[in-house]
């Protein structure tokens, strides 16, 4: 029988039948860039989608298409492109971190004006954006009735998550191997450089020689089983709330709550921040990496 979770992918009666059985949605995002030899340059998104996809087969939910337009090129994410990357050609799907909060936004609005309970935001790209993500969230909140989350994969992965960031990685162990167990086809070890040659290795993480699908598919076994926990939970709490006066959300009311509550705060998020330092005037990364003011 036919066990589809991915919403673009859906017939509507489909669709009907797994919001009545699990009123539950995630959405995932990532970025194409660079993420070593070895792997395809939309490992962010890849690893994101794909988990969340195994999380709603066995959980139940729905997974919205995957966003491949994330945070790049301005505040440390230029910094570490510099020294991570240096001056190739990147692949990047980049945007700015103000377009790409106001995005989420109307992805929030959307799902819930369909009547979605809960939403898990997945992140599979680093850096401190996701801690960004969980301010936005927290401020959004009051203003929807469906019940919100976001994280960077690597909580679900982390026992004892301490909120700095600890568990994840960089195109190295932990990343290749995950995307080694999810998508196979998009990791080829056969790539990786000699280890005596200088790096970066279009920003390869150092132990990434350590890759093994195995421990890939024992991450994403512990993934799934996290994010099933946390999906119960949402759902708890969106029946324990009061809504019964809650209507859909208007764009003209996501834009009222960006002018009110999120825009005066994004100075404050940790992507909009202009790093202490800054790449050489000569690197490409320079051009874009200090924060321009916004209105």
């Amino acid at each position: 029988m036919r066990k589809e979770v991915r919403w673009e992918r859906m017939f509507p009666d489909e669709l009907e039948a797994a919001f009545d059985a699990c009123p539950a949605v995630y959405f995932t995002y990532g970025l194409c860039e660079p993420h070593g030899p070895q792997n395809t340059v939309g490992l962010d998104a890849l690893k994101a989608h794909a988990i969340a996809c195994r999380a709603a087969e066995t959980h139940g939910g729905i997974v919205a298409p995957p966003d491949y337009w994330h945070i790049h090129e301005h505040g440390m994410y230029a910094n570490w492109a510099y020294r991570s990357v240096g001056e190739v050609r990147s692949w990047l799907t980049a945007m700015p971190a103000w377009q790409h909060f106001k995005n989420i936004c109307y992805h929030v609005r959307a799902a819930d004006a369909l009547g979605f309970h809960a939403a898990i935001f997945l992140t599979g790209h680093y850096g401190p954006n996701w801690q960004d993500l969980k301010t936005l969230l927290s401020l959004i909140q009051p203003h929807f009735a469906m019940r919100l989350y976001g994280l960077p994969d690597f909580e679900a992965n982390t026992p004892g998550f301490d909120g700095q960031g600890n568990g994840g990685d960089h195109a190295g162990r932990v990343e290749t191997s995950l995307l080694w167990a999810l998508e196979p086809d998009c990791v080829d070890m056969s790539r990786m450089p000699e280890t005596d040659t200088e790096e970066p290795h279009f920003a390869m993480g150092a132990n990434a020689f350590e890759s093994d699908r195995r421990i890939g598919e024992r991450m994403v076994n512990d993934e799934v089983a996290w994010l099933g926990q946390k999906m119960q939970e949402l759902l708890a709490a969106y029946a324990e709330a009061d809504i019964s006066d809650r209507q859909p959300v208007t764009f003209e009311e996501v834009e009222r709550i960006w002018a009110e509550t999120v825009s005066p705060t994004l100075k404050t998020f940790e992507t909009m921040k202009d790093p202490d330092e800054s790449p050489p005037e000569d690197s490409q990364w320079f051009q874009q990496c200090k924060i321009p003011e916004l209105p």
